[in-house]
């Protein structure tokens, strides 16, 4: 049987990430993707936001490991030659009854660590972006995107120049904990000190899969589609926009690309996985007309059937349609008592941002 030090299930931003730091810690790392690629889930269906802080609960690992992550993740791209911009992003109230919830907001990303924020009048607002419409704005200079493949193709070199190997369309079937736990993958068996579940949407599935993990250790996984639209033409905005957070996402809102693309989303639509567990990633084009009514609120100059059906991503809830949003589930040994064995469970936005310290986080919970 194959031994190695480390096993980390999932070949995304977030497993890449978590991999290239134990590798660049000294442990021999192998990582078992089942797509022929890198990074085709979640990691390449988002708004390649890098993003702030300010949206989640102080405290929470969602608002630790985002700020702590953004800054890591400029360092790093500007280190390594990744392509990002930081071009800012302003939350408009549309509505007089929404400044009140947006000062909120202003007030939890203060409480995150988010020292930069700017409260804007509608006449400040519209001085930056002539063409939004408001009442009211929260002017995020930290807000920024980046080249998400270009990122995970940068965590994929690390991890390799420090012995660590992507093994590629290698499904892993089950888990059997111990010491060490045994991972079986296609005809494989490999054994490891150290298994690390970073499979994303995944996560919950292959985590009821782990012989001698507790039933508290498997959550059920839900799955939130959302939608992208494209705007062909000149981009009306130099900044992101967004309207006000959602219950089970951050609104309809404006992006950009580096190449100057401008995308509209994600909307929130509530899936589950057919019986083989794959997903539906088709667009439905119909949707686009309720995105025009919610665009419209902060640009009423959006061109009639000027968007495009561009693409969809699935965000791994741990949560119910009309519960709270929850947290990110870090479980490791401290949680579970399985030495040597962590567990991702929804990891959604801002797992992008956050990846260089989820990471950190995880080598952190080993250690412990």
């Amino acid at each position: 049987m194959e031994q190695v030090d480390v096993i980390v299930v999932g070949a995304g931003v977030v497993g890449l990430a978590v991999a290239r730091t134990l590798a660049r810690g000294g442990l021999e790392t192998l990582v078992l993707e089942r797509e022929r690629a890198i990074g085709t889930g979640i990691s390449s269906r988002n708004s390649e936001v890098i993003h702030a802080g300010l949206y989640y609960p102080s405290g929470s690992l969602k608002a630790r490991l985002c700020v702590a992550g953004r800054h890591a993740l400029y360092d790093y791209c500007a280190e390594r030659g990744v392509g990002h911009r930081r071009c800012g992003k302003l939350i408009v109230a549309t509505a007089q009854a929404q400044c009140a919830p947006l000062l909120a907001l202003e007030r939890q990303g203060r409480a995150n660590g988010v020292q930069d924020l700017q409260p804007l009048n509608r006449a400040q607002a519209m001085a930056l972006e002539p063409q939004l419409e408001c009442v009211a704005a929260l002017l995020s200079p930290s807000t920024g995107i980046v080249d998400s493949h270009a990122l995970m193709l940068s965590l994929q070199g690390d991890l390799e120049r420090a012995g660590g190997v992507v093994a590629l369309g290698t499904t892993v079937s089950s888990i059997v904990a111990g010491a060490p736990h045994v991972v079986q993958a296609g005809d494989m068996e490999i054994a490891a000190r150290i298994v690390v579940n970073a499979a994303g949407l995944f996560a919950p599935a292959l985590a009821g899969r782990i012989e001698g993990l507790a039933p508290a250790g498997r959550p059920v996984g839900r799955f939130a589609k959302g939608h992208y639209f494209s705007l062909a033409g000149r981009p009306p905005f130099s900044r992101l926009i967004y309207p006000l957070p959602q219950a089970a996402g951050l609104g309809v809102h404006l992006t950009l690309d580096l190449a100057g693309q401008v995308r509209f989303g994600p909307d929130v639509e509530w899936v589950e996985a057919d019986a083989e567990g794959g997903l539906d990633y088709r667009v439905d084009a119909r949707r686009a007309a309720g995105f025009e009514t919610e665009i419209r609120r902060y640009w009423p100059a959006l061109p009639a059937g000027a968007l495009q059906p561009a693409y969809t991503g699935v965000r791994p809830k741990l949560q119910r349609p009309g519960e709270p949003a929850q947290d990110f589930r870090i479980d490791g040994p401290g949680e579970h008592g399985i030495g040597g064995l962590v567990n991702l469970f929804g990891i959604e936005s801002p797992g992008l941002t956050a990846c260089l310290a989820l990471g950190e986080e995880v080598r952190a919970r080993l250690e412990r």
